[in-house]
């Protein structure tokens, strides 16, 4: 696919979505174009309809049996008026007229006295074609869907007689999302989702140890070829088989070097989070107000690129129906500017980056990431295990979290070896990284020329929404982080 931007793209999109939303209502731009003018008899800044439905199925195996199943169908639409920095909010899940006219009425109060302009539904959105518009839910029968997950298991017991326990999970969401504004805009998406994840538990002389992997995209279930089952079995059962034999990690400050891919969902937490527009207008991010400024070690440069095709965190515009974009966050070291939805670009006077997103209907919108991607550097990622004389080389993460405020964070490391003399010694297991993302930037010494996303599994969570998100970086050096370990 390619990214078309083209009336043509958008139409279809627009039928689509109008089909699942609005004809079973009876509503069309007109009398969505009358609910936006009810509001703006009020005066508000801009008032806009987010219109959402989504189907949602989830498989799990565990013991050689599919043990559950779940399906849910939701439908509804939130309604919202802004003035200034507030916002009015209600929402429904009766997509109606009467619905509409109640929500219009609840949220207009928040405007000033008098009237403000409201444009024709006139204008269509610029969408992207970044994956195709398909219900992945009706793209394999339900009994091949438990074949799915069986043949996952079997691969995974094939590759060690040691492996006693999986547990695999498939789920699929078809969304589609219609949003109407104020100033005559209307735009659509149509989203699939798929994930397939399995967790393995592995056991020799009374020793337990655990691995994982799985991945997905915006596509059907045809993303999940033999090849890919073969793989996340492979990488399960060889974590949790690397664990068996791993030493207690050591503790204190030193080199650490982060594998690509995943280890990528440090820095989404890390940074990311404190280059999102509200924490940064609100003055509560460690980079407020440093636009301009080297806040990284030369050669960090630091994207947010919703536009990378069939992606996991990508869009083909964001919730408030601006097209998703490749925002320039960090360039060389030097901070270049923050990803913003629309309320927080209009208070900061600055362009939205496309970023606006929204666990659903029932959520206000919001600064999120989509895909937050370190750039490559030049070093091969043998030079950058060679240059290490003492160090842990963390190949894969568990949890983590951060303090937004400070940037302090604290994750855990899935997959890790300690360096010795530029060599992998050993594995280790309980290593868990404390350090300060901003202060860690500056300490990046060496950035590999090994670029790679993670495999689709992200789920970024804030202010009690989840989003599905991607990371990405190359294999790094950072000089001087505090390990807590178990030896």
């Amino acid at each position: 696919m390619t990214d078309l931007s083209l009336p043509a793209v958008n139409g279809a999109l627009l039928a689509q979505a109008s089909r699942l939303l609005l004809e079973p209502a009876g509503l069309d731009p007109a009398s969505l174009g009358q609910v936006l003018a009810s509001i703006h008899t009020h005066e508000v800044d801009f008032a806009d309809l987010y219109f959402q439905y989504s189907r949602v199925e989830s498989w799990s195996l565990e013991e050689g049996i599919v043990k559950s199943g779940a399906f849910n169908i939701d439908r509804g639409v939130g309604v919202r008026a802004v003035n200034g920095e507030k916002q009015a909010f209600a929402y429904s899940d009766d997509i109606t007229r009467k619905a509409l006219d109640e929500a219009a009425m609840a949220t207009r109060a928040i405007g000033r006295q008098g009237q403000s302009a409201v444009a024709a539904l006139d204008r269509m959105g610029t969408a992207r074609a970044l994956y195709a518009p398909e219900d992945p839910l009706l793209s394999l029968a339900d009994a091949q869907k438990v074949a799915l997950l069986e043949r996952l298991e079997r691969c995974a017991r094939a590759r060690d007689p040691r492996v006693v326990q999986v547990m695999a999970s498939l789920a699929g969401e078809y969304e589609a999302i219609l949003v109407a504004r104020s100033d005559g805009l209307m735009a659509a998406d149509v989203r699939p989702l798929v994930r397939l994840s399995l967790h393995v538990i592995v056991e020799e002389n009374g020793r337990r140890e655990q691995g994982s992997a799985g991945g997905g995209g915006r596509s059907d279930y045809a993303f999940f070829t033999e090849a890919v089952v073969e793989d996340y079995a492979a990488k399960a059962v060889d974590q949790a088989l690397l664990n068996l034999g791993a030493r207690d990690a050591p503790a204190g400050s030193m080199t650490v070097v982060l594998g690509n891919g995943w280890p990528g969902i440090l820095l989404h937490e890390a940074i990311g989070h404190g280059l999102e527009g509200d924490f940064n207008r609100k003055g509560t991010s460690a980079f407020a107000g440093r636009l301009g400024e080297r806040v990284a070690a030369a050669g960090v440069t630091v994207i947010d690129d919703g536009t990378i095709e069939r992606r996991r965190g990508s869009l083909n515009i964001d919730d408030e129906g601006n097209p998703t974009q490749r925002t320039v966050l960090i360039e060389d070291g030097i901070l270049k500017g923050y990803m913003q939805d629309r309320l927080n670009a209009a208070l900061m006077n600055v362009t939205p980056t496309g970023n606006g997103r929204r666990e659903s209907f029932a959520h206000l919108p919001m600064p999120r990431m989509t895909n937050t991607v370190m750039l490559a550097g030049n070093h091969d990622p043998a030079e950058i295990i060679a240059s290490v004389k003492n160090g842990l080389y963390a190949v894969n993460f568990g949890g983590g979290s951060v303090d937004i405020t400070s940037g302090k964070f604290v994750f855990s490391a899935a997959e890790a070896w300690k360096i010795e003399d530029g060599k992998l010694a050993y594995p280790v297991k309980g290593a868990t990284l404390i350090g300060n993302g901003p202060d860690a930037l500056t300490r990046v010494s060496m950035i590999g020329n090994d670029l790679a996303l993670d495999p689709g599994v992200g789920t970024c969570g804030k202010e009690g929404q989840s989003v599905p998100v991607g990371v990405g970086q190359p294999t790094l050096k950072i000089d001087g982080l505090t390990i807590g370990g178990t030896g």
